[in-house]
Order: structure tokens, then C-alpha cells, then sequence
């Protein structure tokens, strides 16, 4: 039996925050996007544009498309102003927003933050409570994160659909607790029922309904014509992304080093730590090649269960705009295209 959510598959795009380029560039992407039918675009956050501000560019450059944040990490913000984002993005594009929140890594939170990475699961289950009490004009009195007293002055006509990102048992569990919908990513097809069981084991423990919670995945795909410099870049991510602690548990299953080349690249041997990347854990975890290539994996990932599929379009080098157009447009084409 098919465990494909009902209706045509949703495509949405997120923007590659880690290849330096402009907000002007990021904006031709979301245009792009939304010529191309997408349903939504997505914008994370690390070390290049701050979420919110990009968010409210593009919102105000599109018309049609909803705009999501894909992640907005829950420490390096207090409830009470993310709230207040949101709902700032809401009052201007109603009906368009998307709520997706994270916790990030230690890394980023800690050392980049200046914030303490502590008890991610019930600072998520406090974080989305806090915004749905701020969004519905209710004075806040969450203790984890702590928020007592805030009353949101803007509020919005039609609160954002919170998303909450999960890689680990708990969390997804969490997600299907509280959540409106789950974003889960580095997920091959094949691994998404169990972690959508995960997911309903939550909605059974909160009394809701089955299939309450719908599902998004992002993926790491590229369909420009410098394949090759694009996966060679791909197996540097997705070994960069393995390393990640919070990360870890989610390519266990992608390539059996591992271990040995974590301790390879922080002795400061990158050469010997990638090249113990096998291309078939790039291949598992990312799609290259064509925007047919980039297509089976988006609908891959629906035929799993996956609502909205999500290509993450980085270039095959930092800077690169033309592969990321190219895999939107290939992308668009392909998954539209007649079946024979």
C-alpha cells in the first residue's frame, strides 16, 4: 500500500545560505522559484543572511509564493521576538508564512551565540507554546524558555503554521505533540516511514488526530552542467554536516567511516577524511546530475510520505547563481512533465 500523502507533490526550494552570495542573488532565486510553480521558499540561517530580514525581502518581492524559515534557530532568539517576527512577516504577507524552528547546533548556539545549548527538547516544546500564546493576544507565562508577562501589540490575522525540524526520536516525536508540520532533512526515501511512525507515536500520546502533523523534507540537490565540481563540493558538506554532534546519528547509515574520518579531519587531514566519503553516501544523501535525477529523489520522498519535497540548490562553487537557476528550472520541468 502506498504511503504517498494525498494530492500532487509540492515543491519548495531553499536557499543555499552558505554560498555567499547577495541578497539581490537570493532574491532572483525566489523569483525564480515562484515562476516555476514552487510552492514555497525556504531561507535557513548560519553564518549568511539573518533569516528574518530576508524573509521580509522576499516576501515583498513575490506575490504568490510562501515564504518559510528553514530553520530560525530557537536560542540565539528570545520567544518573545521571534513572535514578533513572525508576526511582522504574517501582517505582510497573510496567508504566505511559514513558522520552521529549530534548535541548531551546539556550535552555532554556543560558540557563535554566546547562548547555553540546554535541553533542546523542552526549549522547543516551551518555544512553540510561547508563540501560539503570543499569536492568539494572550499575556505569555512559559517557564522553559523562560517568557512571563509578553503580550504581543501585532498580531497576526492568520497565525504561521509552526514547522518543527527533527532528526532524533524525541524530537519527532515532539513534532507530532505540538507541531503543525515536521521538517525533517539529510533523509534518504527510504527512512522516512520510520520516522513519520515517529511522528503519529506523537499524535496518538496528545490525543490527535492521525496525519495532523504533515511532512516536509529537504534535500541537497544540484541539475547545472558542472556536475562533477558540484559533487565534489556535495561530499565536503555532507561529510562537514555528518560531523555535526546533534547531527551524527542521521548518516550512521550513509558510509561506514564515519568515525575515522571525523578524527582524520580534525587532526587537519581533509584530503584522507573526505576521500573516505564513498560516492554512494553522496548519492544517498543528495541528488546529481539532471533535473530528471533531481526529480526522482523529490518524488522519492512523496511516495514515502513527504508532502513538500525541498531542493536545497547550492552551486557547484561558492558564488555559483547559474547551477542553483538551472536545478530549480530542470527541477520544475521534470516533475511537471507528462508521464509516458
Amino acid at each position: 500500500m502506498s504511503t504517498a500523502p494525498p494530492g500532487p507533490l509540492r515543491l519548495g526550494v531553499t536557499m543555499p545560505v552558505d554560498d555567499g552570495l547577495s541578497a539581490p542573488e537570493y532574491l532572483r532565486l525566489a523569483r525564480a522559484a515562484e515562476e516555476h510553480g514552487y510552492d514555497s521558499v525556504w531561507v535557513g540561517e548560519v553564518a549568511g543572511p539573518e533569516v528574518f530580514s530576508m524573509l521580509g525581502l522576499i516576501a515583498a518581492s513575490t506575490s504568490r509564493i510562501r515564504v518559510g524559515s528553514g530553520i530560525a534557530g530557537m536560542y540565539p532568539r528570545s520567544a518573545a521576538l521571534t513572535a514578533m517576527g513572525f508576526a511582522t512577516l504574517a501582517s505582510a504577507a497573510p496567508g504566505r508564512v511559514l513558522a520552521g524552528l529549530g534548535a541548531s547546533s551546539p556550535m552555532i548556539v554556543e560558540d557563535w551565540h554566546g547562548r547555553e545549548f540546554d535541553a533542546p527538547l523542552a526549549t522547543a516544546e516551551g518555544y512553540v507554546r510561547a508563540l501560539r500564546q503570543a499569536w492568539a493576544g494572550e499575556r505569555v507565562e512559559v517557564d522553559h524558555p523562560r517568557v512571563h508577562g509578553f503580550r504581543c501589540g501585532l498580531l497576526p490575522a492568520s497565525p504561521p503554521p509552526i514547522v518543527l525540524a527533527a532528526m532524533n526520536p524525541r524530537m519527532l516525536r515532539l513534532a507530532g505533540r505540538v507541531a503543525d508540520g515536521v521538517f525533517v532533512t539529510w533523509c534518504p526515501p527510504d527512512e522516512v516511514p520510520a520516522k513519520l511512525a515517529l511522528v503519529r507515536e506523537g499524535e496518538r500520546e496528545a490525543g490527535r488526530e492521525p496525519g495532523s502533523v504533515w511532512a516536509m523534507a529537504s534535500f541537497w540537490g544540484y541539475a547545472g552542467e558542472r556536475v562533477d565540481e558540484a559533487t565534489a563540493r556535495l561530499r565536503r558538506l555532507v561529510l562537514q554536516y555528518a560531523m555535526v554532534p546533534t547531527h551524527r546519528a542521521s548518516f550512521a547509515g550513509a558510509f561506514a567511516e564515519l568515525d575515522r574520518a571525523t578524527d582524520l579531519w580534525k587532526a587537519g587531514d581533509r584530503r584522507a577524511a573526505l576521500a573516505l566519503v564513498p560516492d554512494e553516501a553522496v548519492h544517498r544523501l543528495c541528488a546529481v546530475g539532471d533535473g530528471a535525477s533531481v526529480a526522482r529523489r523529490a518524488q522519492e520522498l512523496h511516495a514515502a510520505g513527504i508532502e513538500l519535497s525541498v531542493v536545497l540548490t547550492p552551486g557547484a562553487s561558492a558564488g555559483d547563481l547559474d547551477g542553483p537557476l538551472a536545478t530549480i528550472a530542470g527541477l520544475a520541468a521534470a516533475a511537471h512533465a507528462p508521464a509516458h
